[in-house]
């Protein structure tokens, strides 16, 4: 019955695209974050829907839409130099056939975000690509919410649709992109057009916040709760009344506390000190063997290079063990081919020095340019203009707690963020093209549109 609705529903909206072919670009969306062929048991998981709806995407794209208003950025240069050296790096790899697999995904997910920004040509796309990202992400947030607000959950046993940690199913990628679309949900409540804002539109955003939040303690990702700390200090900016926001933080925390499951509580205690947990203890002796592999190997060892690290991780016992005989002894600890559980790690190995450079200078440059489209229209007051100074905000807000997050999670091509910043490229110019078509200068500040 399932494969019976995915395979109506795919279908359904293909058919559609035939008529309104940005409607591709959607659909791959979807599929590329919720990956319906993988939740299929057998009448589509064995047709490459992913690269059929792609070619469709492009096509229609190339066939139909309306070029004029199109416009290039700065940053998808960088991703097209970024895509060209990932090649150079899999081509020299320390192990060719399993940097050949990554690569696999890789170029697609680089490809999409550069050639994404070439379809966001009105309000409508821009706004009609984030609900769709947002609904795609909704789908695994909602059942994992709803598992955990039932009693389930835990470390690895959290089960997000899928038992494989592929793409957002793995908890701690889920986590963070769990938390850092909360500002964009948020901003659909005030300025969404497609589900104009009344109590229920209110109320849903409120529930997917909620599981959301909750995703992190089903999962007991402690890259979750991080975010969520870097989240509440982000939204300050963003709030008019923050003493009172900061009563209410610190008032909802403490009444969380003595609900939360006694194992989610036990693991959050070891970021007090890594050495007390051996996960933690073999992220941090990766990261150090990282360090010194680059140093050796400057331009990168290509795709899944940690497969060849050999390391001794040494552990201490935490105050749960005290009293226990052997306790305060040192635990030493054998390990091989550990991943790096951290993409600005994940790209020094396997990228190199350049290749990271290209990667922190993409992400940087977005949230920067988000900063200034923020000012630029923050006190603007043109009506068909107040949904833009939000929109940035809550995008440089989901990015920066991705960066965040991304310190403990190797998730440096993970295609969701690509698309988001696909969205802040589309962003910046549909706001330079106004600009230029009504005359003003984008690259001043503005000051006669605020008084008009």
């Amino acid at each position: 019955m399932r494969d019976l609705a995915f395979v109506a529903f795919l279908f359904a909206f293909i058919g559609v695209g035939f008529r309104k072919p940005f409607l591709f670009v959607l659909c791959f969306c979807y599929i590329d974050i919720v990956a319906p062929q993988r939740l299929s048991y057998f009448l589509i998981n064995s047709i490459p829907i992913s690269l059929i709806v792609f070619i469709l995407a492009i096509i229609g794209w190339l066939a139909f839409d309306d070029k004029r208003d199109t416009r290039w950025s700065g940053r998808q240069t960088l991703m097209v130099i970024l895509l060209f050296y990932c090649w150079m790096t899999t081509m020299g790899a320390d192990f060719p056939v399993e940097a050949l697999d990554k690569w696999g995904w890789v170029w697609k997910a680089l490809v999409w975000a550069i050639f994404l920004p070439l379809t966001l040509r009105t309000k409508l796309r821009i706004e009609s690509l984030l609900l769709f990202m947002l609904l795609s992400a909704a789908t695994i947030a909602i059942a994992g919410g709803i598992k955990t607000a039932a009693g389930g959950g835990g470390y690895g046993e959290l089960q997000l649709l899928l038992s494989e940690n592929y793409g957002l199913y793995e908890g701690s990628t889920m986590s963070t992109v769990a938390v850092s679309i909360i500002p964009a949900i948020l901003w659909f409540r005030r300025h969404g057009t497609v589900f104009p804002p009344d109590w229920r539109v209110s109320l849903f955003c409120f529930a997917l916040c909620f599981a959301c939040m909750l995703l992190p303690v089903g999962t007991q990702a402690r890259t979750g709760l991080i975010c969520l700390g870097v989240l509440a200090l982000l939204s300050l900016r963003a709030v008019k009344h923050r003493l009172l926001y900061i009563m209410g933080a610190v008032l909802l925390v403490a009444a969380a506390i003595p609900f939360l499951p006694q194992s989610y509580t036990q693991r959050m205690e070891t970021l007090q000190d890594y050495r007390t947990d051996q996960s933690a203890s073999t992220r941090v002796a990766v990261w150090a063997w990282t360090w010194d592999y680059a140093k050796d190997h400057p331009f990168g060892g290509g795709f899944e290079a940690y497969m060849q690290n050999r390391l001794r991780v040494e552990t201490t016992g935490s105050s749960a063990d005290a009293g226990r005989p052997g306790a305060g002894d040192p635990v030493i600890h054998d390990e091989q081919s550990r991943a790096y559980h951290s993409a600005y790690f994940e790209m020094l190995g396997e990228q190199g020095y350049p290749g990271t450079l290209l990667w922190l200078l993409l992400h940087i440059t977005g949230i920067v340019q988000m900063e200034r489209v923020r000012r630029r229209y923050l006190k603007t007051r043109r009506a068909e203009e107040q949904w833009i100074a939000p929109l940035a905000t809550a995008l440089q807000h989901g990015h920066i707690v991705y960066m965040v997050g991304s310190l403990f999670v190797g998730i440096a091509f993970q295609p969701f963020i690509y698309m988001m910043l696909a969205l802040e490229i589309g962003l910046s110019t549909y706001c330079r093209r106004r600009e230029q078509e009504s005359g003003r200068n984008w690259m001043r500040p503005r000051a006669q549109g605020f008084a008009a």
